[in-house]
């Protein structure tokens, strides 16, 4: 079951008074910023001048100004003895007077003196926008229990934009107390690194895109990071009809370093099937395909089989089976290291409503009777993202036709069994093979949802994004900025989008200067293939076209973060059922600025929740992140998330200090980075964030905000128990009347093609369909008139 969650309305902070004027911001001094670091001025309400009582939630507690102190003759102590949930804390006041004037884009370092008699204290901070207010920014670092006096500093991130003083202090949110004494608050000075470009001016400004000379062998349409920096590819029958009645199924394991594979023995057709990476660096697979459609009769299949991928071995097990099929369903890991998974098909064809739950425990699925359920069909790749609280971020992204019905978003409560509609998004009935990300860093909260169509109706893919702050009150998803428009072959070669073209099959991929490319795609169902590329920017929120890759990406294709810092994209399977075999490589521009920072060691690569860990580097560095590893498909990645490690600086050595909360970092192995001021990225080391038996030692554990409660989404609770939904044999938005089972003919064409035989032959025919039977007597699409069993022969375009 998933920890209780800390969970209130949010205590207004003392201070914070609506109307509260605010003058124009002075530049910082290189000087200590806080006013009355020592608490030796009296202020008023029992308190130090320019210092607040704050905090939330159910507890018993105390402040206090005592004698016990580092230095002068006063100290603040924070006291809890009771706590159910919320937390405690002394900040700065949030006051013009007293809350330190801060520069966006730039880092401070903060210091105090403190003793604890609890593990559950960390240093806390909020930021002061100058449109929103005052808000929770982040916590920066845990502080190790300490009997007597103990110096703690860390660094912040880069001040957000928009954001001109920060307040902070030190929460306590477990029974123990805090004394502190002798804050300090200075700015960084700015490295001045080289920045000498490497490639042409082209290249620095947008990237390359390289073409590997060796293909990849198998038809992957899945791909999982492994945590040795080697690529897994899963193909199964690859969407092949002749591999799949041949029993032929296959994988492959890509060697970045030297550009080999290896092709692996693969028990079952996983053929779009789930996956993710357990906390131990395994890969579970769940699900995939047990049979391909067939013409007037069922769709497509999902088995209840279940294999582990070990990366070590390099070969697959079984676990025990799911308790339903779901071919397509979701898998999202939880704070503890399990998995939970939601959709896909049944063995029937019919959708699934059975949720399914790995236990990181007793390493197997739970018998239904385990597993809270809603008995809600949450259609095909579901992107289900892990928020802070535990909860699950239904973000609107799916594969196949409509959105859920509503407003096509949700956030669902496992333990409450109960989905609270979230809204705002766009055109939710086209977002099918949209894409959708939780934004740099992690603790910020923020999700992107970018593009996507609709294979039914098969209009123009769409431009559009949509932004939610998930730390917002009641969050809703905003209007985002549309993404750049490319070229797009419509079957006589490239030409510029017109209108309100996009693309659906986006892939977005987490880079380790905290933004995001967003590649690859096509215009409509399984054709059209679109050549654009472009980096968003959360700080800006704007999106910079970058180099296009060169090879088609659309169905069953797949771009994702390697080791290095460059990405690599896989495969395409247009409706011709064609594969490409091609894989690219993408050189962003921050790989083109000269000579990149080394993380030369890293004293210690097994990880714990609200540690400190040490590295050193060869030279200055202003952020350190993890990144998890890619397991994606479909345009799908729900694991996917960028962690800042806020940083305490000497020299060469510097302290990472980790997140406490599982939630916002579920355990496994995570991709280090530390980048420098011009944005160049190490080389990634590996790093294993311990999972549940670690976690099991600290019951009060993540330090958990109060904030998206009070939701004002209709709310709704498990419905009546039933064993599936009823779904169209057409799901993949393909005539299976029409060619082989791997042959995708629209049962809907676009926008522009006639409905005539001769214009619809015509679309056919310039992209590359060649000769299709046709399957039975039935000719829905009017293909072949003169009814000879073959679609679009020269008899059926007589006058037609």
């Amino acid at each position: 079951m998933l920890r209780p969650r800390r969970r209130t309305s949010l205590l207004a902070v003392a201070g914070l008074a609506a109307g509260l004027l605010f003058v124009a911001p002075q530049p910082a001094a290189a000087a200590n910023l806080v006013k009355n670091p020592g608490f030796e001025t009296d202020g008023t309400d029992g308190m130090p001048y320019c210092w607040e009582k704050s905090g939330w939630g159910d507890n018993d507690f105390g402040f206090a100004t005592v004698a016990d102190s580092h230095s002068g003759s006063k100290a603040m102590k924070v006291t809890v003895t009771r706590r159910v949930s919320g937390d405690r804390k002394a900040l700065i006041t949030e006051s013009t007077d007293c809350a330190p004037v801060v520069t966006a884009g730039k880092q401070y370092d903060l210091g105090l003196w403190y003793k604890t008699t609890t593990p559950d204290a960390a240093i806390t901070l909020f930021r002061h926008d100058t449109t929103a207010g005052w808000q929770y920014w982040t916590d920066l670092k845990t502080l190790d229990m300490a009997g007597g006096w103990t110096q703690a500093t860390v660094r912040t991130p880069a001040v957000p934009a928009g954001t001109d003083r920060i307040t902070w202090g030190v929460s306590v949110y477990g029974t123990g107390s805090a004394t502190t004494d002798d804050y300090t608050m200075e700015q960084v000075s700015d490295p001045i690194p080289p920045a000498t470009c490497t490639g042409t001016a082209e290249e620095c400004a947008n990237g390359r895109w390289t073409v590997l000379p060796t293909q990849n062998p198998v038809r992957s349409m899945h791909s999982v990071v492994l945590n040795n920096g080697k690529v897994l590819l899963i193909a199964g029958s690859g969407n092949s009809e002749e591999n799949f009645n041949a029993g032929t199924f296959t994988s492959a394991v890509y060697d970045p370093v030297n550009g080999t594979y290896k092709v692996i023995p693969t028990p079952k057709d996983m053929f779009c099937a789930g996956h993710v990476q357990l906390a131990d660096g395994r890969v579970l697979v769940m699900s995939g395909n047990k049979a391909f459609p067939v013409a007037g009769g069922h769709g497509y299949e999902g088995y209840k089989d279940s294999y582990l991928f070990d990366p070590v071995t390099e070969t697959y097990s079984r676990t025990n089976d799911l308790n339903d099929g779901h071919w397509y369903p979701s898998a999202t890991e939880l704070g503890n290291g399990d998995i939970i998974s939601f959709g896909g098909l049944r063995e029937d064809s019919s959708g699934s409503v059975t949720a399914e739950r790995w236990s990181a425990a007793e390493q197997q699925w739970l018998p239904l009777w385990k597993v809270n359920q809603t008995w809600s069909f949450w259609g095909l790749y579901p992107s289900m993202i892990l928020m802070q609280d535990g909860r699950l971020f239904y973000s609107g992204s799916h594969v196949f036709g409509n959105g859920t019905p509503g407003t096509g978003s949700a956030i669902y409560d496992y333990d409450a069994s109960t989905t609270t509609a979230i809204s705002g998004l766009q055109n939710k009935d086209e977002r099918d093979q949209s894409a959708s990300v939780l934004l740099p860093p992690a603790q910020d909260q923020k999700v992107l949802t970018v593009g996507g169509g609709n294979i039914d109706s098969n209009p123009d893919a769409s431009r559009l994004t949509d932004i939610i702050d998930l730390k917002a009150a009641n969050p809703a998803y905003t209007v985002g900025p549309q993404i750049p428009q490319g070229t797009v072959d419509l079957g006589n070669g490239k030409v510029a989008e017109t209108g309100n073209q996009g693309k659906m099959y986006v892939s977005t991929v987490l880079l380790p200067d905290g933004k995001v490319l967003e590649t690859g795609g096509g215009l409509h169902n399984r054709a059209n293939p679109v050549y654009e590329a472009s980096i968003f920017d959360p700080a800006t929120t704007t999106f910079d076209p970058v180099a296009a890759d060169p090879q088609a990406r659309g169905y069953h294709s797949s771009a994702f973060l390697l080791p290095d810092g460059r990405v690599m994209a896989t495969g395409d399977n247009p409706g011709n059922g064609t594969w490409n075999h091609n894989v690219s490589i993408y050189t962003p521009p921050y790989l083109l600025k000269g000579t990149r920072p080394t993380i030369t060691s890293v004293i210690d690569d097994e990880w714990v929740y609200g540690d400190t860990q040490r590295i050193t580097v060869d030279r200055p560095i202003v952020k350190a992140e993890l990144i998890r590893p890619a397991a994606v498909t479909h345009s799908s990645d729900p694991n996917q998330r960028f962690v800042d490690l806020p940083l305490s600086v000497d020299g060469d050595n510097v302290d990472l200090n980790v997140t406490s909360n599982p939630d916002m970092a579920p355990p496994g192995w995570y991709m280090l980075f530390a980048v420098d001021a011009n944005g160049v990225p190490s080389v990634a080391k590996w790093v294993h964030l311990q999972g549940p038996a670690a976690l099991a030692t600290d019951t009060a554990s993540a330090h958990v905000h109060s904030f998206a409660d009070s939701l004002d989404g209709t709310v709704t609770k498990a419905g009546k128990k039933r064993a599936s939904q009823k779904v169209s044999t057409t799901i993949s938005g393909c005539d299976r009347h029409y060619g082989t089972i791997n042959v995708c003919v629209p049962t809907v064409f676009p926008d522009g093609v006639k409905k005539t035989t001769a214009s619809r032959c015509a679309w056919l025919k310039k992209n590359d369909y060649g000769r299709l039977k046709v399957n039975g007597k039935d000719d829905p699409l009017g293909l072949d008139p003169n009814k000879d069993g073959l679609a679009c022969g020269a008899k059926d375009l007589i006058r037609r």
